[in-house]
């Protein structure tokens, strides 16, 4: 049995560190100790050495895990235990965009803000501009060859506007023709007329007494695009309304910075935006589908 010099070493506590002079202390007294076991010594070098390589990789890859407090008691107790290495993951470009984009969502109790500002009253503004669109769509952006088709054209009169359903009564005399009896309002024929002409429906109305005939023009593709690219305009013009509302009441908003804090008025100010962020994708949504429909 050998005798190695390092006996205290091997008896010193596991807490305690062990410094490299002592290390190399003892691997000088082993080499001249175990003279006669070097080669067998070399040959479990070569040997141990990839896997010693292999075990030290599989930890510098491994990702980080969390122990609990109340650790494992050790299986070796007698032996020294050096910490593995620990790696710093960072974020990619990826995740980091995709965290920006998920930002916390706002929901403010109109109550407790009502001597700022009427969150209930902007929310109401900004869904009347969605409301307003999607009329537009129905009066002016439709291709259905039906007496329905011409429900919403608004007559302009001396009493008033007027849908022209409620100033006529209108029939399909065939599936190229529809017909606008004016007899109830002889006197408002001429603006209908003019109503159904500054339509957007590419109308070429005619008139007979208190009849108006009204052809109904093939629909082409060419007229499908025109459509398309107004219902572009009309959204474009509902956005406009919409920033409108916002920038109004971000400004009554900013007048009560006297009175309340920054932080109450920056969230009341993030919930305002919300509003706006959630009406413009519904938009966005109207104008696809509307898209798609012109199109077919």
């Amino acid at each position: 049995m050998l005798d190695f010099p390092s006996k205290e070493i091997c008896h010193r506590p596991t807490s305690e560190p062990v410094c490299s002079a002592t290390v190399h202390r003892l691997i000088s007294a082993c080499q001249e100790t175990c003279q006669p076991w070097m080669p067998v010594m070399v040959a479990l070098n070569h040997l141990l050495r990839p896997l010693l390589c292999q075990s030290l990789l599989r930890q510098v890859r491994s990702p980080l895990v969390a122990t609990s407090r109340v650790s494992a008691p050790p299986r070796y107790p007698n032996t020294t235990c050096y910490p593995s290495a620990c790696i710093r993951l960072y974020a990619t470009k990826k995740s980091k965009a995709k965290a920006k984009g998920q930002s916390a969502k706002v929901n403010i109790n109109s109550a407790l803000v009502e001597d700022i500002i009427s969150l209930d009253e902007v929310k109401g503004e900004m869904t009347a501009v969605l409301n307003a669109l999607k009329d537009d769509f129905t009066r002016n952006l439709s291709i259905r060859t039906s007496p329905g088709a011409l429900d919403h054209i608004v007559v302009t009169t001396q009493d008033g506007k007027f849908p022209l359903n409620q100033l006529g009564q209108i029939s399909m005399k065939s599936p190229q023709l529809i017909m606008v009896n004016m007899s109830s309002f002889p006197e408002a024929t001429k603006a209908a007329i003019h109503a159904l002409k500054e339509s957007s429906m590419n109308l070429n109305p005619e008139v007979d007494g208190t009849i108006i005939k009204v052809p109904v023009p093939k629909v082409t593709r060419e007229h499908r695009e025109t459509l398309v690219k107004l219902a572009k305009q009309f959204s474009n013009k509902a956005k406009d309304s919409l920033r409108r509302v916002r920038s109004n009441a971000v400004t009554q908003v900013k007048k009560a910075k006297e009175v309340h804090s920054e932080d109450t008025i920056r969230l009341v100010e993030k919930q305002i935006q919300q509003f706006s962020d959630n009406i413009a994708v519904d938009i966005d949504k109207q104008l696809a589908a509307k898209t798609k429909e012109l199109l077919g």
